[in-house]
């Protein structure tokens, strides 16, 4: 049941469950709930809380009550959750064994399996009485085309849903790959967005938690995805040799990036207070810290640094890029940090000098040095 309350002076949007450990799981992973013992309930602030993403995130294990929300204090009504009817038959229909099988085999990330089997199973029930293997590129492009202007997708979901029918084909069934040669979208390039050296300066000022700044300061100063650093290890950092490792990442791929000094002291000053179990950075449950405690913690640091733009974790990976070319660094340098399989992906960032790697000193540590700070200070 949720309803609007105030706790400790700050507008709150109360959750009251009876004690179910999934659900309370649930609470901790995916959202920013807190526990109240004077209220003996959780609670989100209300500027954190979004009805429909807290609905999608709990819909498939518990039932929600809302109905105290449908009026605020200015008693406009807000939204009512997207109960995304369209997708229901997901819940109906079984993709073939062999489908999800090859996409094991092949290693594919819990995430796109998830997805491939999401969009092939739309694809199943749009053909619902057909035989899968009698399906002609035609049909397959007329069920795309009705995508693009039905349902409005984007065109990297274009992609993924394209992939995820060739996959059946050409992977399951080993057809030509010639024959489901569907034509895909043109790109866009579209310029990254950064941030200035003064602004993550003034994002490390103001982020006073010592965990938190140590996790903005470890995925500016390495240019990490966020997913490279949730599955960060304790191991995977080499303080003496100051590398990190990154293990698994996009693409299965396997790379290795630069330990700031700066960032080394963070996360030995973070190590020391929270004393991590496995993973660097893990939640309260010593589980790993979830994508989304990552953004809101990148997201607040910006706003108590005064900085009004969206600030989000990608961004900061691409500030390093950007900086590290502003520091003369050779691109193609710059793309193996990036693990970018193509040179033309970091071409984006624009173009290069010469340097060698054992000189490449990370951004972070450079603004610190030209600013006359104090690595010590950032404790």
């Amino acid at each position: 049941m949720l309803s609007y309350e105030t706790h400790n002076n700050q507008k709150v949007v109360s959750i009251r469950v009876r004690y179910n450990q999934l659900i309370i799981d649930r609470l901790k992973s995916v959202t920013s709930t807190r526990w109240s013992a004077s209220m003996n309930c959780w609670y989100i602030t209300e500027d954190e809380f979004k009805l429909n993403l807290f609905f999608e995130q709990f819909r498939d294990i518990a039932y929600i009550d809302y109905s105290a929300l449908k009026n605020t204090q200015n008693n406009q009504p807000i939204p009512e959750p997207k109960h995304s009817p369209h997708y229901d038959h997901r819940q109906q229909i079984k993709v073939p064994d062999e489908y999800v099988e090859k996409l094991e085999q092949k290693r594919y990330s819990k995430s796109t399996i998830k997805s491939y089997t999401a969009y092939f199973k739309d694809f199943m029930h749009y053909f619902p009485d057909r035989d899968l293997d009698s399906i002609e590129k035609d049909e397959v492009n007329g069920y795309i085309l009705y995508l693009i202007r039905s349902k409005k997708i984007s065109e990297s979901q274009q992609n993924q849903r394209i992939n995820a029918i060739k996959f059946y084909y050409e992977k399951v069934l080993g057809l030509n790959r010639e024959v489901y040669d569907i034509e895909r979208p043109r790109q866009k390039r579209e310029l990254p967005r950064v941030l200035s050296e003064a602004e993550i300066v003034r994002i490390l000022d103001a982020t006073e938690n010592i965990k938190h700044k140590a996790l903005i300061a470890t995925i500016y100063s390495a240019g990490l995805r966020r997913s490279e650093l949730i599955g960060l290890r304790k191991e995977d950092v080499d303080f003496d040799k100051r590398i990190i490792y990154i293990r698994g990442a996009k693409g299965r791929k396997d790379r290795i990036s630069i330990l700031s000094e700066a960032t080394a002291i963070l996360l030995e000053a973070y190590m020391k207070s929270f004393s991590p179990n496995y993973w660097m950075f893990e939640g309260s449950d010593r589980k790993q810290y979830s994508g989304v405690s990552i953004s809101r913690v990148v997201k607040a640091g910006a706003a108590k640094a005064g900085i009004s733009k969206r600030v989000t974790p990608h961004m900061l990976r691409h500030s390093f890029a950007t900086h590290l070319l502003e520091q003369g660094v050779d691109i193609r340098y710059i793309q193996t940090l990036l693990g970018h399989e193509s040179s033309i992906t970091t071409d984006i960032y624009t173009h290069v000098s010469k340097k060698s790697l054992a000189n490449i000193k990370s951004p972070l540590d450079r603004i610190i040095d030209d600013n006359k700070l104090n690595y010590n200070n950032l404790k």
